[in-house]
């Protein structure tokens, strides 16, 4: 599928954007409005997962070991997710998808609901959510630049940013602490299980868009074209490296620790649990409106490395925060940050990826980014026990900080901000591949910071 790229009317930038104006299109109403619904589920299933695992042990090691149990199978099938969603229809992809996280869910709402839920009962359906996770998101990814012209991008990465923190951050946590407090976890389960229901008809509900047929002609040709893709491309594999090794240091102990320390340090409840949540969302708010009104910066790498530092850095006040109103203002900040560097990343992947590669490039986004990620997971508790749960988050933030600051410097890293975006037409392939490059993802999503699937949620989630 072409795309017109009229919109883009100088190197790095936008004509000035409207917010709303991908609304004009009704397949993306479609699939905006089942996200909303989707991501409001997710809002509540962030505060109900918790909840749920401290209740039955309530032990960092615990949370670490579901983290680890929904990561594992999101990296491992993320390859074959990605040449899935490039080959066959990228709403069938998301449909099966989401049927399997649907049924995950389900099972977690009749396993509480009982009272007989154990904590590797929850692990292994975390797995299962993982695995359905890494089919999803590359199909996700790859459908949007499908259904919206080049010049609609800016504004739909903003407007995703938008919805996301009221539903995912706001409303949903909101949503979620208030049900739990009323009527336990099992209902809360409930509530995100059906929501998949609603976002499944939006889904079905949209036009039927031609798929990209890829140009190996095997998995595994497909999966080469792809790495080499990233490879010729410094602000790819440096930015999906670079957030391996930061994601490795921070994202652990975030997700891990942040619901302990309001829960056991500052004995709070599930409803502080949600504000805190909900304070992330408010800020990504602010981002995604100061965002999508705005131009895109013309030196979008510079601009996504600087707040993304400075982001990473706020993990640290989840450390030195002594009262919850501190913690609300370092999600709020690491939030508002994080939002504005993934809307400029998103866009300058969409329009830098030809659109037969953009689920393979996405999915290796996603694996790379987080590929160490069940390493911080495993690592959380020992170094935790070791030093204490607010010097784990203080290092946590500042190593990551270094770490992400530090890949803005590689050679090459810039050489997107002069280039215009790419047509269809350019070839995937260019040469023999070295893997080794490469090896070294998620992240939403880059430093693929797309999101990574996991079961909390201090910055990052899934994108629906």
């Amino acid at each position: 599928m072409q795309h017109s790229y009229d919109g883009l009317d100088r190197p790095g930038g936008f004509s000035r954007l409207n917010l709303f104006a991908p609304l004009r299109h009704r397949d993306f109403r479609l699939l905006w409005t089942g996200m909303t619904v989707s991501l409001l589920g997710d809002g509540i299933f962030l505060v109900a997962m918790a909840w749920q695992v401290y209740a039955v042990w309530n032990a960092p090691a615990a949370l670490s070991m579901v983290g680890i149990a929904m990561t594992v199978p999101t990296i491992v099938c993320l390859l074959p997710g990605g040449v899935v969603s490039d080959r066959l229809s990228r709403r069938a992809v998301m449909l099966a998808a989401d049927a399997v996280r649907a049924a995950a869910i389900t099972a977690l709402a009749v396993l509480s609901l009982t009272g007989r839920i154990q904590v590797w009962e929850i692990a292994v359906l975390a797995m299962v959510y993982g695995a359905g996770t890494a089919f999803f998101t590359p199909a996700f990814e790859a459908l949007v630049p499908d259904i919206l012209p080049a010049s609609d991008l800016p504004a739909a990465n903003s407007l995703d940013q938008f919805v996301r923190p009221i539903a995912l951050r706001l409303a949903g946590p909101a949503a979620g602490g208030w049900i739990i407090a009323a009527f336990g976890p099992g209902l809360a389960f409930a509530a995100d299980a059906a929501s998949f229901a609603a976002a499944g008809i939006a889904v079905l509900l949209m036009r039927p868009v031609p798929r990209h047929a890829p140009g190996g002609v095997s998995v595994v040709a497909d999966i080469k074209s792809g790495l080499s893709f990233i490879r010729r491309r410094t602000w790819i594999w440096g930015t999906l490296v670079s957030a391996a090794f930061a994601y490795l240091l921070f994202l652990g102990p975030t997700e891990v620790l942040l619901p302990y320390l309001v829960k056991n340090t500052l004995h709070g409840s599930a409803g502080t649990l949600g504000a805190v949540f909900a304070a992330g969302g408010i800020g990504s708010i602010g981002a995604a409106v100061l965002m999508g009104q705005r131009d895109q910066p013309r030196r979008q790498v510079t601009f996504i490395y600087l707040v993304w530092t400075l982001a990473t850095l706020a993990v640290a006040g989840y450390g030195l925060a002594t009262a919850t109103w501190q913690l609300v203002v370092a999600c709020l900040l690491f939030n508002a940050l994080e939002t504005a560097g993934t809307i400029v990343w998103a866009t300058l992947k969409q329009c830098h990826v030809p659109a037969s590669m953009l689920g393979r490039v996405s999915s290796l986004d996603w694996l790379i980014s987080i590929g160490l990620l069940p390493l911080s997971f495993a690592l959380t508790a020992p170094v935790t026990a070791l030093v204490g749960a607010r010097v784990t988050l203080v290092g946590a933030g500042i190593g990551g900080a270094v770490i992400t600051l530090a890949a803005l410097y590689l050679p090459g890293m810039r050489d997107v901000e002069r280039e215009p975006p790419v047509a269809e037409a350019e070839p995937e392939t260019a040469g023999p591949v070295d893997v080794v490059v490469v090896a070294t993802v998620l992240r939403d999503g880059g430093r693929g910071r797309i999101a990574p699937p996991t079961v909390l949620g201090a910055g990052r989630v899934d994108p629906w």
